[in-house]
This record gives structure tokens, sequence and C-alpha cells, in this order.
């Protein structure tokens, strides 16, 4: 492969990779050892993709895939971050209510959100890149935005009118 290819991935998926590794892991440092992972398993597959949605779709599920077998192993229950650690303080993120609302939702409503709002699937394509039936993924957003409404409704910096939330 190229390093202009190369680059092309690093720049268009990179992104996207740690978005959806850190909504199922909670956690920088394994999201960004996932990241690497991926972009690895990539470049190293010399897979022949039909286009760029096919290409797209196999790094989603390739995350995805990475991110359940990081959970299920012993490993992961038994490391700690950086920013964990008492001796230097880790600089805070900006806060959004609406990330922190996100990152509470089961895994399932977090990804089937992100998929649908942030990278523009359509409820049919997010099915088939998670494996589930498409009434699942419709359930996941509906469940998942009726919890969003009612977290964010209950915060006191939101006051719902005609059905949108405003600031």
């Amino acid at each position: 492969m190229e390093e202009n290819e190369a680059r092309r991935i690093l720049e268009t998926y990179a992104d996207m990779i740690l978005r959806i590794s850190y909504s199922y892991l909670r956690q920088t440092y394994a999201a960004e050892d996932i990241c690497q992972n991926v972009m690895l398993k990539y470049l190293s597959s010399h897979q022949r993709f039909d286009s760029r949605e096919h290409e797209k779709a196999w790094i989603i599920r390739t995350t995805i895939n990475a991110c359940k077998d990081l959970r299920k192993s012993a490993f992961f229950g038994r490391i700690i971050g950086l920013d964990a650690l008492p001796e230097r303080e880790v600089p805070d993120e900006p806060v959004s209510v609406l990330t922190e609302e996100l990152k509470k939702l089961p895994a399932n409503y977090r990804v089937s959100i992100y998929l649908f709002y942030y990278e523009g699937y359509t409820i049919k394509e997010i099915a088939r890149i998670l494996g589930k039936k498409e009434t699942a993924v419709a359930n996941y957003l509906s469940r998942g935005r009726k919890k969003l409404k009612d977290s964010l409704s209950k915060d006191s910096r939101f006051f719902l009118k005609e059905g949108k939330a405003y600031e």
C-alpha cells in the first residue's frame, strides 16, 4: 500500500474509530489502542473494497469487534488509565451536557445514535453494520432519544418548548 493511501485512510477514519471505540470502552487510552489496532489490521489485510462505503462499513465493523474483544479480555478489567494516577492531573476536557448524557446510554443506543446522527447512516445500513435487525436498530434509536430527552429535560439548563431543547 502506498504512503498516500495509508495517509488517506488515517485522515478519513481515525476520528470515527476513536469515537466509536470511546463510545464502547469509555477509556481514552483503550480507544487509542483500538484505533491503532484497526489501522494496522486494515493496512496489513490487503483487502479490496467495492466502494468507499464498503470500506467504511468494514472499518466500523472491525472497530466494534475489536472493542467487544477487548471488553471480554481479562486484561481489560485490570488496566488503569494514566488519568487515574494521582501524581499528575490530566487537564479537563470541555464538557457538553449532551455528550455526558450520551455516555450514560447503553452501548447499543450510543453506537446507533452515533452512526445515525454523526455518520449519516440509515437504519438499514446500521442494522447491516451491527448485524442486528432493522427493528432492533429503530428501537435503539427511539429508546436512546427518549432517554436523552428525559435526562436533558431534568437538567435545569434546558427548557422544552414545542418538542425542542434550548440551552
